[in-house]
């Protein structure tokens, strides 16, 4: 009796410790100033670009989640055993000169030794920092050392978020063009980079797949694109935004994405569609990988996703462009052998 009193002492205990978390209310749409970190059971931040002039391409990635809701610990809720959220970071560095891609990561499990906070933004993990300045952001993460000042205010992706109830919704917010000044891998740089956040209850690689693409395009404007899958690969959602020069964002309409290229990973087995044709109302482009093999997969978060560098070409609004950008599709959750 006492032992039974005891443990149930300790589940209202640890259910009291389990955080107070929300997600997506497609009701109430955040500011597109929202930088800082969120209560919400997923939250990452991107920087990715490619440079032609350079022949380079990076992509830097800080992820925030806390124990998926429903998971146990010893047959108590996980939620309530680790109620801190966990980090990991990403770097990918693509030479198309050399033809090679190196891949980085760090994780603060189970030491916890990141370091997230806001006003202004600040996330640190090992040594690597990503951090809001005056003008802009610095980045300084393994062989990128950058400086980012935004050209054109951020946006909040119409209507406020991706994904749908059934996969999960994440509030999304870029700075879809800033400048970069700095060095990767010692390497004088300079150009166009991307910058993202989002945050909310999307399980990436588990209850949702994606196919996106973040693109400028020869004209001045900007072009988000994605679907969604579900863990079944059936698409359940699309959307894109067109980003003007001067900085309005609005949504694309009669959306089409054909995929007419496969890359199968040696690695982990997951085929990704890395070529495809993409179209709505008033445009068309086509967007190809400028290399295959651009698989990360990290053994700590066994989630495998395709990203890269793309080029295209194509009408946009009655004129002919070029496009040059990053595409990212994830593959899946990598099951242990």
């Amino acid at each position: 009796m006492r032992k039974a009193l005891l443990l149930l002492l300790l589940l209202v205990f640890m259910a009291g410790c389990a955080p107070r978390l929300s997600g997506v209310e497609p009701n109430g749409v955040p500011s597109p100033y929202t930088w800082d970190p969120q209560k919400a059971p997923v939250e990452w931040w991107y920087v990715s670009a490619y440079l032609p002039g350079q022949k380079l391409a990076f992509h830097w990635a800080f992820f925030k989640y806390y124990a998926p809701e429903g998971y146990k610990v010893a047959g108590l809720p996980a939620r309530s055993v680790f109620p801190y959220p966990f980090a990991s970071s990403h770097v990918a560095i693509t030479d198309l000169a050399a033809d090679t891609f190196k891949f980085y990561e760090k994780h603060d499990f189970p030491g916890l030794k990141a370091k997230v906070s806001g006003h202004p933004l600040r996330l640190e993990l090992e040594g690597w920092l990503f951090e809001q300045v005056p003008d802009g952001f610095r980045l300084r993460a393994g062989p990128l050392d950058l400086t980012l000042k935004p050209s054109r205010p951020p946006v909040l992706h119409p209507p406020g978020w991706s994904g749908n109830e059934e996969v999960g919704r994440m509030y999304y917010v870029s700075y879809t063009r800033a400048d970069l000044s700095g060095t990767i891998a010692g390497r004088k740089v300079s150009g166009i980079v991307w910058i993202d956040h989002q945050w909310g209850g999307q399980l990436s690689g588990v209850t949702a797949l994606w196919d996106w693409f973040g693109v400028h395009i020869s004209n001045g404007d900007d072009l988000m694109l994605y679907r969604i899958r579900d863990a079944k690969g059936r698409v359940v959602t699309m959307q894109g935004t067109q980003v003007t020069k001067e900085g309005k964002a609005y949504p694309l309409l009669d959306l089409e994405m054909e995929p007419y290229l496969n890359w199968t990973s040696p690695q982990t087995g997951f085929t990704y569609r890395i070529a495809w044709r993409v179209s709505g109302r008033g445009w068309s482009l086509t967007l190809r990988p400028k290399r295959l093999e651009q698989e990360i997969y990290s053994s700590a978060v066994p989630v495998a996703y395709w990203e890269g560098p793309v080029e295209g070409e194509g009408i946009w609004w009655g004129e002919k462009v070029k496009v040059w950008g990053m595409g990212e599709f994830v593959g899946g959750r990598v099951r242990s052998k």
